[in-house]
């Protein structure tokens, strides 16, 4: 296994990964860390899943959540992954997007344990993760360095394989873009997310703006994400 794989291709949208490696036709599938719940809904409206849990530890976003009507394949629950408020053998699918480097690093174990009691013998567990480099990363470092804790989430992911309660099917390298159009975006869309709390001060600000507008193009602002997907399996004995 690789925290940082060869040089990836890019790929636009995570959905061409998601449905070239997931057996989703009939699938009952668990969203770990589902945020906006942009990927649940393209996943209910665009695949032949039965249905999908999308769990969110953020109070206020799960309230957001719950006012989205026009999802019937959806049922959003408020609950983390290292407690997963489901009975045990119910999902063919576990998911985490970016979500797995949230979990305090001492219950990332705990998490693992979790996921491999609700999936099915023989379901998968499909964990991407955004790989620690490029200019977006040397921005949010200066605020929020989440080095440590993508290579800590690397390492339960390592564990996990190594102790034999997973099976490694597949690792997969592959590059998303953001694109944002202006500071204002950004510190909406980044600086003002509620799952984690920047006080940055005035000149800290002044800093990563400065930094983020240096990176200005005729597009926009646009930066290459690097990314990891690693497939486990359960085994099923």
């Amino acid at each position: 296994m690789q925290i940082k794989g060869p040089e990836a291709q890019s790929v636009h949208n995570e959905t061409e990964v998601i449905t070239r490696m997931l057996p989703l036709v009939g699938a009952t599938i668990l969203e770990l860390g589902c945020g906006a719940a942009e990927k649940t809904r393209w996943i209910a409206e665009n695949t032949e899943i039965e249905h999908i849990v999308a769990a969110e530890v953020d109070e206020q976003q799960h309230a957001k959540n719950l006012m989205l009507t026009d999802l019937p394949k959806v049922r959003f629950r408020k609950y983390g992954a290292e407690v997963i408020e489901e009975p045990d053998n119910i999902f063919d699918v576990v998911l985490m997007f970016k979500s797995l480097h949230h979990v305090p690093i001492d219950l990332m174990d705990a998490a693992f344990a979790e996921i491999h009691r609700v999936l099915k013998p023989g379901g998968v567990v499909y964990l991407s993760e955004p790989v620690f480099a490029g200019a977006f990363n040397e921005i949010m470092r200066l605020f929020h360095d989440e080095e440590h804790v993508r290579q800590e989430a690397f390492n339960a992911i390592e564990r996990v394989v190594g102790q034999g309660s997973f099976e490694l099917c597949e690792e997969y390298f592959f590059k998303n873009e953001i694109t944002l159009q202006s500071w204002a975006q950004y510190e909406t869309n980044i600086l003002g997310v509620t799952h984690t709390n920047h006080n940055l001060s005035d000149d800290l600000l002044a800093t990563v703006k400065s930094r983020f507008l240096a990176s200005q193009s005729e597009d926009g602002f646009v930066f290459e994400i690097p990314n990891r997907v690693d497939l486990l399996q359960r085994q099923v004995a």
